[in-house]
C-alpha cells in the first residue's frame, strides 16, 4: 500500500511569508513507521514566488511547488490535490502550522478505522501578539456518525468542527471532486459532503494553529454577510442535500438534529446498498 499522506497548500500573495512555518510546523511532524509526506505547494496566480520562502527541491525532494493561474484557494487546493500521489490528503493553509504529532494521529485513526472516510481535529487560533486562544464546544473525540455535521450548519450556518484541518481518504476526496470553487467557504462545502458520503472521526487533540491576520480571506467583508455569503451557503446546501437524498439522508435540519440514532435507522433504507458499494469500491471496508 502507498503509504505516502499529501499535503495541499494553496498560496496567494499575502500568505506566501508565513510559509517557512508552516514548513517548520511539517518537518516536525512525527509519522508512523514506513509512512513519509509530500508537500504540493499551489501558487494561485503569478508574481507569489513560494519558492523564496522554502528550501531548493533538492534540499527537501519532499516540497513540490507548482503554479496556476489565479482561482482562488479552493481551485488551488484541489490543482495541488491533482498534482499529489498520497493514498491520504491533509489541508494546510500557507499561513497555518499543524500542531506536533497532527498527521500521525490523522494516518493512525484512519489506519484503524477503515470505515472512517476523513478526519478534522481541534484547532486553536494564533493572534498576532503570537497567543493563542482555544474555544469550546467541539464534539466528543471519536466518532462522527454520517450525517451528524450538517444539523449543526444547518441551525448556525457554520461547521461545528474546522474544515481547515481536514484529512480525507483519496478516494472520497476525488469522488466529490476536491473542494467547492468558491471564493471561500468551499472547505465548509468539503466537509459536508463528505458527511453525507461517509463517516468522520473527531480528534481531541490540537492538529492545527490557525493564524489570525489582517490579510487573510476570511476578514473580507463579503466573507460573513451580503449576497456573494447567501449564493454561498445556498449552493452549500444544495450541495449538501443532494448528497444527502442520493446516499439515504434526510435533508430536512429538523431530522438531522435528532441524533446518531436516527441516522443508523437512516441507514437501513434501500439507498444504503449503494453506500456499501461505493465503501468496497473506494476501499473503505477492506478486511
Amino acid at each position: 500500500m502507498n503509504k505516502i499522506i499529501s499535503i495541499v497548500t494553496p498560496v496567494h500573495g499575502q500568505g506566501a511569508r508565513f510559509l517557512s512555518e508552516a514548513y517548520t510546523s511539517l518537518r516536525s511532524q512525527n509519522l508512523p513507521d514506513g509512512w513519509s509526506w509530500e508537500w504540493c505547494v499551489q501558487e494561485d496566480g503569478s508574481d507569489v514566488h513560494a519558492s523564496a520562502y522554502l528550501p531548493a527541491p533538492a534540499d527537501d525532494p519532499r516540497i513540490r511547488i507548482s503554479a496556476s493561474r489565479q482561482g482562488g484557494p479552493h481551485v488551488a487546493r484541489t490543482l495541488a490535490f491533482a498534482r499529489s500521489t498520497g493514498v491520504y490528503v491533509k489541508n494546510l493553509d500557507a499561513d497555518d502550522q499543524l500542531a506536533a504529532g497532527a498527521l500521525g494521529r490523522d494516518i493512525v485513526v484512519l489506519e484503524e478505522h477503515p470505515a472512517v472516510g476523513w478526519t478534522t481535529s481541534r484547532a486553536v487560533d494564533l493572534l498576532e501578539d503570537g497567543s493563542t486562544v482555544s474555544f469550546d464546544g467541539d464534539p466528543e473525540p471519536g466518532r462522527l456518525p454520517r450525517g451528524s455535521a450538517y444539523g449543526f450548519w444547518a441551525e448556525h450556518r457554520r461547521p461545528r468542527t474546522h474544515p481547515a484541518t481536514l484529512c480525507v481518504r483519496r478516494p472520497l476526496l476525488a469522488l466529490l471532486g476536491g473542494w467547492m470553487a468558491l471564493p471561500a467557504s468551499g472547505d465548509t462545502g468539503l466537509l459536508l459532503g463528505l458527511d453525507a458520503l461517509a463517516d468522520g472521526w473527531f480528534v481531541g487533540d490540537t492538529g492545527l494553529v490557525y493564524r489570525k491576520h489582517p490579510g487573510q480571506i476570511t476578514t473580507h467583508p463579503n466573507h460573513r454577510a451580503g449576497a456573494e455569503w447567501e449564493a454561498r451557503m445556498s449552493l452549500i446546501q444544495e450541495h449538501a442535500n443532494a448528497l444527502r437524498a442520493w446516499s439515504g439522508l434526510a435533508t430536512d435540519p429538523s431530522t438531522a438534529l435528532s441524533g446518531a440514532q436516527s441516522w443508523e435507522e437512516l441507514d437501513t433504507k434501500e439507498p444504503d446498498r449503494w453506500r456499501r458499494g461505493m465503501h468496497q469500491r473506494s476501499g473503505y471496508e477492506q478486511a
